[in-house]
């Protein structure tokens, strides 16, 4: 029995053939796509650059949580293991700094131009936003400044 796709010679008839090429269309089309997107440099370094960022931030993020929690960590145990004496001289000069800075900040803010008042108050707001970390290397060096004198007197 013949079958009904083929003419008498055996031959595809034209309505194969023209399936056939469709097919082979479709995949030569495929290939190319694929053979475009590997070739397309500058897509592969955006997506190569995009991951990178993308793990570059991440790991950015846990630095920056871990180095705040050692600085909470180091900043306790050093006021755990300052004297009272030197907590209180500290809080004290703490508290004349920030009267003398008051005053020269109102004296410096009726004398100063405009351009020059506008970074003071990025440069202020920048110190507020970063409080923690100032505060912890100012108690620091007090108690570095304050072991180092005692030190000095003792030999």
């Amino acid at each position: 029995m013949k079958d009904a796709s083929q003419d008498n010679t055996g031959t595809p008839t034209p309505e194969e053939l023209r399936e056939q090429v469709e097919r082979t269309r479709d995949k030569l089309g495929q290939t190319v796509e694929e053979f475009a997107a590997k070739a397309d440099l500058r897509e592969q370094t955006k997506d190569k650059v995009a991951a990178v960022k993308e793990r570059a931030a991440g790991k950015a993020g846990t630095a920056s949580g871990r180095m705040r929690h050692l600085t909470e960590q180091a900043a306790r145990r050093v006021k755990d293991r300052t004297p009272a004496a030197v907590l209180e001289e500290s809080a004290r000069v703490t508290a004349q700094l920030r009267e003398r800075t008051v005053r020269a900040g109102q004296y410096a803010a009726g004398k100063a131009p405009d351009p020059l008042r506008e970074r003071a108050e990025r440069a202020a707001k920048a110190v507020r936003a970063n409080r923690a970390p100032l505060l912890t290397g100012s108690a620091l060096l007090v108690a570095f400044l304050l072991v180092r004198r005692s030190r000095g007197r003792n030999r």
